[in-house]
């Protein structure tokens, strides 16, 4: 008896738990700045959060996205930022066709891949 109730008990904190784990692993998008440079490219400056742990498990880029999902700019982060959070990084000569309105931007984190918050932003015209 003492033996089932034990396993139950486990069994029951470790599902409490596990919603926790699994969101707090992605990376999320908390701002975005986009700035015209000229000639149909943007400059986007996106705050990104995550729980990096190091070398293991850390948000290691951002993305632009058009609206059918296509990748329009990447900037990969070539390190943990443990100590720094959340942070700003910046990507520039992003090409954005005339007609498109609305971009997503999205970060990756090293473990999860994509998931997290996304932000919808305007485009200035």
């Amino acid at each position: 008896m003492a033996r089932t109730r034990s396993r139950f008990l486990i069994t029951l904190l470790a599902a409490s738990l596990w919603p926790l784990a699994a969101y707090a692993g992605e990376a999320d998008v908390v701002d975005v700045v986009v700035r015209a440079e000229g000639g149909g490219t943007y400059r986007f400056d996106v705050t990104v959060r995550h729980a990096d742990e190091g070398w293991d498990h850390y948000a290691n880029a951002f993305q632009v996205l058009g609206p059918d999902g296509a990748v329009l700019g990447t900037r990969e982060l070539l390190h943990p930022h443990v100590d720094e959070q959340p942070f700003t990084r910046s990507l520039s000569g992003v090409a954005i066709p005339a007609g498109l309105h609305e971009v997503t931007v999205r970060a990756v984190d090293s473990v999860h891949a994509t998931g997290g918050r996304e932000m919808v932003v305007t485009v200035p015209r």
